[in-house]
């Protein structure tokens, strides 16, 4: 029997093909309407990319031009150095994977994977070779004689997948395909695919709405806002790091404040206080805010905490959640700003709603963004 990591290995004889270059990529609609402009991105063979963003912003609309089920109306995308602008859908050797499994209700698991590769005239032994190659990857070797209706959303998934490798593409488009299945299900299949993504070695570009999802598994991430790539990078660099206001708001949770004046002998004037803060904010025009994350932000025990800390705000405790591992804290300020506190449960101090309580957090994780 063929194992998986056989298999793998012999994926890898075309781990160094997938690149895929976007340049200059605009698409603009028959009703006007612009999806996205002047896009350049690069993905290199192998890489795990997912694009992020809110609905609308253009993310799908890409991956289908990759697809080749629309066409840019400016710029050019290219394949291992090759333009695939003209190669129609069923010749690039892309495969999507979408939201909806679209599996042949009447036929068996086994067939449903092997159906691209008899509509391509693939011999029937090589056809049943590659078949149970990929139901091996995704596991699904003892559903082969299974109908869809037999199966869970995970396993559908699994199918609908191992539909898409059995074709051996250099590239696999995946577009939200996880959004159907229930929050416990979706995060074991998110280590999954990831996993089985490493073992392959295939070019892997993920469409998803959902942060965590893009966290968990990219090796990097295009945040995208309004036709055009607001942010590229590896998930714990945009994270950390995000370059501008909508990145910093839509990557994790933050808390802002309104800038109320110029930075003076070290600190930044917000409608809570005075801040210290990490960015370098004397040549940063128009209205600014200063933003803190969740995570950053503890509860003072003592003066001495006070006296220590860059940063501090006094509040009441309004709203107290359990979250499991995590406990999260909604306190409103005396300047009426809704901070979100959180942290590990078992390092979280005993709290009541409605309790007076004073935060910290220091001036490293304090981040300064124009408005």
């Amino acid at each position: 029997m063929t194992t998986t990591a056989q298999v793998a290995q012999k994926e890898q004889t075309s781990a160094s093909r997938g690149a895929v270059s976007m340049k200059s990529i605009t698409k603009v609609y028959d009703n006007g309407h612009v999806a996205v402009t002047d896009i350049d991105l690069d993905v290199a063979a192998g890489e795990f990319v997912s694009l992020l963003g809110p609905s609308g912003c253009g993310k799908t609309t890409l991956l289908r031009m990759l697809a080749g089920f629309e066409r840019p109306t400016e710029g050019d995308i290219t394949l291992d150095g090759e333009s695939i602008i003209d190669v129609p859908p069923e010749r690039r050797p892309v495969n999507t994977v979408f939201q909806s499994y679209a599996l042949f209700p009447h036929m068996t698991v086994a067939q449903n994977v092997g159906f691209g590769l008899r509509q391509r005239k693939v011999a029937k032994v090589e056809i049943g070779q590659r078949v149970s190659e990929a139901l091996e990857m995704v596991q699904m070797t003892r559903f082969a004689d299974r109908k869809p209706a037999m199966l869970s959303g995970g396993q559908q998934q699994r199918v609908a997948l191992a539909r898409a490798l059995a074709n051996r593409p250099d590239v696999l488009l995946l577009d939200e395909p996880m959004s159907a299945l229930d929050r416990k299900l979706r995060e074991e299949m998110q280590i999954e695919l990831k996993l089985l993504q490493k073992d392959l070695g295939t070019t892997f570009i993920f469409v998803t709405h959902d942060q965590e999802e893009a966290l968990s598994m990219s090796d990097r991430i295009v945040v995208m806002s309004e036709g055009h790539i607001a942010q590229v990078g590896e998930g714990q660099d945009i994270y950390a790091h995000p370059t501008n206001r909508f990145v910093a708001d839509f990557i994790g949770k933050q808390t802002f404040f309104d800038v109320t004046g110029p930075f003076r002998d070290g600190r930044l004037p917000t409608t809570d206080g005075d801040f210290k803060v990490a960015d370098d904010v004397e040549d940063m025009a128009g209205d600014l805010v200063a933003a803190i994350r969740p995570e950053a932000i503890w509860f003072a025990e003592s003066d001495e905490d006070l006296r220590n800390a860059d940063n501090s705000i006094s509040g009441v405790a309004e709203g107290i959640s359990f979250l499991g591992d995590l406990t999260q804290v909604v306190v409103t300020t005396d300047a009426g700003t809704d901070i979100l506190v959180r942290g590990a449960t078992r390092n979280f101090p005993p709290l009541t709603e409605g309790q007076r309580v004073s935060c910290t957090f220091a001036g490293a994780d304090t981040r300064v963004f124009s408005k």
